[in-house]
């Protein structure tokens, strides 16, 4: 984990703050499916309307052998995405037991018009068989932009998704 942790910093520049720093900058490890996954993500927050904007996400991740490079990328990408709308979008709606949203017109997915440059880095690890290759990539996603949104501001935000109201409920409570 430490060796995934370190290639991810190195390639998202990071440099050591203390926290909250105001960058805007957060990390999450996780293991999943044998592969270990570090995720930096930078954000910044509207205060004024409590809206979280990623603008950038790095993910390193030893899966062992990598056999298709270019499949494993856009694997990694994909659940990145998938992670960003269950960070800052996806909630399902229900009243009395019923689910409320029965269409995509009021479930809202993420959009490639708000998604963040992402950046994907492959641990060398020829020691170890191929792992599980895109799904680790989603288990840091929430918590590397909650880390981000804490570093921002100071304000920790518990639930996902990360919706303008709960980032605001969050503003208002935070420990000064």
């Amino acid at each position: 984990m430490r060796r995934v942790a370190q290639a991810c910093a190195d390639a998202f520049g990071w440099h050591a703050a203390a926290g909250p720093s105001g960058r805007g900058q957060g990390m999450a490890l996780s293991i999943d499916a044998g592969t270990y996954a570090a995720t930096m993500a930078e954000a910044s927050v509207d205060k004024s309307n409590g809206q979280v904007s990623v603008k950038r996400i790095t993910c390193a991740l030893d899966m062992g052998v990598v056999i298709n490079p270019e499949g494993a990328r856009m694997q990694t990408e994909g659940c990145l995405t998938m992670g960003l709308g269950y960070t800052l979008a996806e909630e399902l709606q229900f009243k009395g037991g019923d689910i409320l949203d029965t269409n995509f017109d009021t479930y809202k997915l993420p959009r490639f018009s708000w998604l963040p440059a992402i950046e994907t880095v492959f641990v060398k690890n020829d020691a170890l068989a191929p792992q599980g290759c895109g799904e680790p990539a989603i288990t840091t996603t929430g918590a590397a932009v909650a880390n981000a949104v804490f570093d921002a501001t100071g304000a920790r935000v518990r639930r996902l998704p990360m919706t303008p109201e709960r980032v605001l409920a969050a503003l208002a409570n935070k420990q000064v």
